[in-house]
């Protein structure tokens, strides 16, 4: 039914869809991928549908997608035994598990939902350890979320004190019977909306009975937001304390019995509404009437998710045992994405103060109802009290304080407190093992910390699997000095008379060296300069260092093989500008070279009428060794690689790309004539010999 009014309610659907996201198995909060929605005022019915689709065809099982909603702020993702830093608070958000083989859908309902932003998230199950090489075949779901709504459009305002009389016939069927509006204003403690004079007939008689559901309030997502109130005989009331200051709130009439005509009068009261006063910074204040004292209080932004508070009048807030202390906090949406810190340091002694910190609704009667606020005590012993929020919802934080004395003898009946209150894009800058990073939704900035060394944590405060010191100078000096066996190759080209792949061996060895002493996750670290200038010449060097190798064993003239080195080490620097991991940068040129070195081969096998290279002691002493240290190294690079193995597997990978080119490089081995002092041009083919 809808009830028949002066101005009758209009609803109006809309649809909103984000693109589709790759999804990551969680090993940090950079793995999750997180969409921004907007719902606005009015807003009767939203309906997510959360769609998981997998885009390979590689053999993949069931995995479980974990999705997250939440209002005003991302959601804050704890996985089991997660371990928070210390005075650090969150509130869970709305969570569920879709299992997925080959594609699942799922939907949310929420009624009468919070206007504003809302924040989904999905990531995959936590992060086996293992490392998985890109382009090569893996598991790949994509996730898209889709937000319909149902909003009322012209919604009538409730004034108050003023009652408006509504008459409800059976004529039109609808879900939502009569909807308004409800303006809050500033220092208001209770609010209530009054049903009256209800009642409700069938086929002309009057049964005196008010079969209506009364609804005050969002339905989300703060806790006690709404009241729900179940009319009888001819009126109810539901009473709303604490509301939400300077907004507009919700009021919609149901009825649960669809075959009747009821009649009512609806009303709107605010109850006890606090007068404000401006608290001098030094004087004691004179008693009054007043609630509470508040304090203005500016913002400036300094930088990137980072805010500063400060009272107007100075640092310190005068609080009173007889009127609680107000100081406002309005959070905007770019800073929702950092965390809320709060420091509370009291001046005084042989007394406690005690605060209440909530989003969006202060008690006039202080701290009466701490179920959407946090408490701080602060007192002569603990004269220090620290809170921190991440992620906190984009809405106006009330600090609330006020003097206390737990004895008989009372002291002076003003203090002097300093909240310290910012926001910061990490808690505590993630600690020494932990950085923190700056993440980008679209237009959206967020930061969250990335752990180090074994250390884990929202704040990478958690060191139960943190490396030891000696296990981390170990790691260091298994992949640094690995590279050392890249010696015996220099010596060997050197000694063939291979300057040019001497040289490329040298440059890889120095880069590769020096790149794992900086990408170390500890503290035994070294960088002798930018890390991204290190891992750019270490892959360079290392992709360089093949293609170098297999023309040199086509044993192509001298003039196409330099004029290759040159036009391929180009093209490998182009192609690490653009895809530094990707796996044609590796894959590409091999095949490119190993195509020469057979298409070399095969023509001079053919014109020999024999199996080039030819000699059995070649292929059984150099060759065939050469190419099984080729192979297990890829095989091992490739798939046995894991975040805890790494340190030993990338190690025996340097030692057995460097042996590969040991043998192979001695298989090529030669001697040219000597004609007195100068070095003369042999003008055979190939001169091979086995020393």
């Amino acid at each position: 039914m809808l009830f028949n009014t002066d101005k009758e309610v209009t609803f109006v659907s809309e649809l909103s869809t984000k693109p589709a996201q790759k999804l990551s198995k969680y090993s940090w909060y950079g793995n999750v991928r997180l969409q921004r929605f907007h719902i606005p005022e009015e807003t009767a019915i939203a309906r997510w549908l959360f769609s998981v689709n997998k885009v390979s065809t590689f053999p993949c099982g069931t995995n479980n997608v974990t999705i997250y909603l939440r209002w005003g702020a991302p959601p804050v993702v704890s996985l089991k035994g997660s371990i928070f830093p210390n005075s650090t608070l969150w509130s869970p958000s709305l969570s569920l598990t879709l299992p997925v083989a080959s594609q699942n859908s799922t939907t949310v309902n929420l009624t009468y939902p919070s206007a504003g932003d809302w924040y989904v998230a999905a990531h995959l199950p936590e992060d086996d350890g293992r490392i998985e090489q890109k382009g090569f075949p893996s598991c790949s779901y994509v996730f898209q979320p889709q937000l319909s709504i149902r909003r009322a459009v012209d919604v009538p305002i409730l004034q108050q004190g003023a009652l408006l009389q509504q008459t409800a016939t059976p004529e039109k069927p609808s879900l939502f019977l009569s909807v308004f509006r409800l303006y809050v204003p500033e220092f208001v403690s209770s609010l209530s909306v009054s049903v009256a004079d209800c009642s409700s007939s069938l086929s002309g008689s009057d049964d005196g009975d008010c079969p209506l559901i009364l609804k005050l309030g969002s339905s989300a997502p703060l806790q006690h937001s709404q009241v729900t109130v179940n009319c009888s005989g001819t009126g109810c009331s539901a009473v709303l304390l604490h509301p939400p200051w300077d907004t507009w709130l919700r009021v919609v009439v149901e009825s649960n019995q669809d075959n009747r005509t009821v009649n009512f009068s609806i009303a709107s009261y605010s109850t006890g509404d606090s007068r404000r006063f401006y608290l001098p910074s030094v004087s004691v204040p004179a008693p009054s009437p007043g609630c509470l004292w508040n304090v203005p209080v500016l913002y400036e932004e300094a930088d990137v998710l980072s805010l500063r508070y400060s009272p107007v009048k100075g640092p310190n807030v005068n609080v009173t045992d007889t009127h609680p202390t107000l100081l406002s906090y309005p959070l905007p949406t770019q800073a929702t994405g950092g965390t809320l810190n709060l420091q509370l340091t009291i001046n005084a002694v042989s007394m406690s103060g005690t605060v209440c910190y909530r989003i969006k609704d202060p008690p006039c009667v202080f701290c009466a109802d701490f179920s959407a606020g946090y408490r701080l005590v602060v007192n002569a012993s603990v004269p220090k009290a620290v809170l921190r929020l991440p992620f906190p919802q984009s809405a106006t934080w009330y600090l609330t304080l006020q003097l206390i004395y737990n004895s008989e003898s009372r002291g002076p009946t003003v203090v002097q407190v300093a909240p310290e209150v910012s926001v910061s894009a990490c808690v505590d800058d993630c600690g020494t093992y932990g950085e923190c990073r700056l993440l980008r939704s679209y237009s959206y900035l967020y930061s969250a910390c990335v752990c180090k060394a074994g250390w884990d944590g929202w704040g990478c405060t958690d060191g139960s699997k943190a490396q030891s010191y000696l296990h981390q100078v170990t790691a260091t000096l298994l992949l640094t000095l690995s590279n050392l066996f890249f010696l015996p190759v220099i010596v060997v080209a050197i000694k063939r008379y291979y300057f040019t792949e001497a040289s490329v061996y040298l440059f890889t060895m120095f880069f590769s060296t020096f790149y794992h002493a900086c990408d170390q996750p500890g503290v035994a670290v070294a960088c002798i300069m930018d890390y991204d200038t290190l891992q750019y010449c270490d892959f360079l060097g290392s992709v360089c260092c093949i293609w170098v190798t297999i023309l040199c064993m086509a044993r192509i003239r001298d003039l196409f093989k330099y004029s290759l080195f040159m036009l391929g080490t180009l093209l490998i620097a182009m192609s690490m500008q653009l895809d530094r991991k990707g796996l044609w940068n590796l894959l590409g040129p091999v095949l490119c070279a190993l195509v020469i070195m057979v298409t070399a081969w095969v023509y001079r096998g053919l014109r020999r009428n024999q199996c080039y290279p030819p000699g059995w002691r070649r292929w059984v002493f150099f060759l065939l060794p050469g190419i099984t240290c080729a192979l297990i190294g890829i095989c091992l690079y490739v798939f046995g690689g894991t975040e805890k193995n790494y340190y030993y597997t990338h190690s025996l990978w340097h030692i057995l790309m460097a042996s590969c080119v040991v043998f192979l490089l001695w298989a090529l081995s030669w001697k040219p004539r000597v004609c007195g002092y100068t070095l003369c041009e042999n003008g055979k083919d190939e001169l091979y010999t086995v020393t």
